[in-house]
């Protein structure tokens, strides 16, 4: 088992993974940078460093400065966490050519699988349901009217590398489909330094369902239920929870083997995450598969009684996961809400600032994953995420109710939050009745 792992990430994915680490007798390493200089998470780490100035391109992503950091403190091994460099198969090559252990996939794996292209590619010969669509680049908008004719409209345009909801335009008519080709293009080259786009026929009101898996080089593969992710706005999920409303185990256990049998293709090691759309009539899509660990991780871990983070770092290390398939049953359920430092009566303009006041709730059944504190002042210069509020009931509606109670307790002032327009959403009756969509958030509840 490693003694040092260094954490390349910040904010309360830092802070969770250093808590992993504290029980499994493991010394922690923090880089951060000249923003963070006062993050929480600094104080409960054994070791912080700074690598340079705010921009993320100066510090969380410089490969260099993480490098020379990990080289100084001695590490085993480095946890990318989500987001910056989790999903970049240089840095997991780097890591792996410097004799660190990459807490991750490896770097062939990151590109066969966090390539939507490629992973389109290996998930047809896998016989993975799919969506109709290109299996190539689509190279300029004259192909992607040739394209869009040929399968129907509508249709989305995706970027092939990355994900978060960037570089995804959808079209209804060609005019729409030439401007979102374009702007698709141009937001993925920003966003990836990769314009790589393809096409696939746009599935409406469909749900979002994802499965989580977790394996180990020994050959064992194992699926931790499904999250229903379909609460979101513009692709950025608000709202997970498990299991979804309209599962069946039946279902459960044929996403769940078809999960296992793309990521068996790729010689896939660590947590992982296979997105699908699902229809009204059960039909499941393949959409990508995140290389990652994903923000919404907890809701597995609490209906199946796993700590996914542990499983992770084991899984790097060589040794066998702690449970089988068999060991796990989805058990209760399970809701988050991410509670970001946004203005959703403005637009959702970012609202960074000092928090001057901090109310967190408790009681049975609720947990509380965060960095913040009074005092603490969130930059402008990240991801305005400040906190996931989870609950856990013996059912839906026990949950529903026990998310009511502990949005109504928690209080964060000096910053706007989400927190409104999440109690809004757990007093909508269509929620209520599971009766939602990937577009519910923008074309009903912020319509109305």
């Amino acid at each position: 088992m490693f003694s040092k792992i260094l954490i390349a990430n910040r904010g309360e994915i830092a802070l969770r993974i250093i808590r992993a680490c504290r029980e499994m007798g493991i010394k922690t390493v923090c880089v951060y940078s000249e923003a963070d200089r006062h993050g929480p998470w600094l104080e409960v780490s054994d070791e912080a460093y700074c690598i340079g100035p705010a921009p993320s391109a100066k510090s969380y992503l410089d490969i260099s400065r993480i490098m020379a950091t990990a080289e100084i403190a001695d590490v085993d091994a480095i946890h990318p966490g989500y987001g910056f460099l989790a999903e970049n198969a240089h840095f997991a090559e780097v890591c792996q050519s410097s004799g660190i252990a990459f807490i991750g996939p490896s770097p062939e794996a990151i590109r066969l699988l966090g390539n939507k292209a490629s992973a389109r590619d290996l998930a047809i010969k896998s016989k993975v349901p799919l969506l109709p669509g290109t299996k190539d680049l689509v190279e300029d908008d004259k192909e992607a009217i040739e394209i869009a004719n040929d399968i129907g409209y509508p249709v989305i345009v995706k970027a092939a590398a990355g994900g978060g909801g960037r570089g995804m335009r959808v079209a209804h008519n060609e005019i729409a489909l030439v401007n979102g080709y374009m702007q698709a293009r141009t937001e993925a080259a920003t966003a990836f330094k990769d314009d790589g786009v393809y096409i696939e026929k746009y599935l409406e009101r469909p749900r979002h369902v994802e499965i989580q898996i977790i394996s180990d080089s020994h050959g064992n593969y194992v699926y931790c239920g499904e999250r229903d992710c379909s609460l979101q706005r513009r692709h950025q999920k608000l709202v997970e929870e498990a299991p979804s409303p309209i599962m069946t185990p039946e279902l459960r256990q044929k996403m769940g083997e078809t999960a296992i049998r793309l990521c068996k293709a790729a010689n896939y090691v660590t947590a992982g995450t296979a997105e699908f759309l699902l229809d009204k009539n059960g039909n499941f899509y393949f959409m990508e598969v995140n290389t990652r660990i994903q923000v919404e991780h907890p809701v597995s871990e609490l209906v199946t009684r796993t700590d996914l983070i542990r499983a992770q770092i084991m899984a790097a290390a060589g040794e066998k996961l702690p449970f089988t398939q068999d060991d796990v049953e989805v058990r209760g359920h399970a809701i988050e809400v991410r509670i970001n430092a946004e203005d959703p009566d403005a637009g959702f303009r970012p609202s960074p600032g000092k928090i001057t006041d901090l109310v967190i709730p408790g009681g049975p059944g609720v947990r509380w994953d965060s960095h913040i504190k009074v005092g603490y002042s969130i930059p402008p210069n990240y991801d305005s995420m400040v906190a996931k509020l989870l609950v856990f009931a013996d059912d839906r509606p026990k949950a529903i109710a026990r998310m009511r109670r502990a949005l109504g307790e928690t209080k964060i002032e000096g910053i706007k939050t989400t927190i409104p327009l999440h109690q809004r959403i757990m007093n909508d009756a269509n929620f209520i009745n599971g009766d939602v969509d990937t577009g519910y958030i923008e074309n009903v509840l912020l319509a109305k």
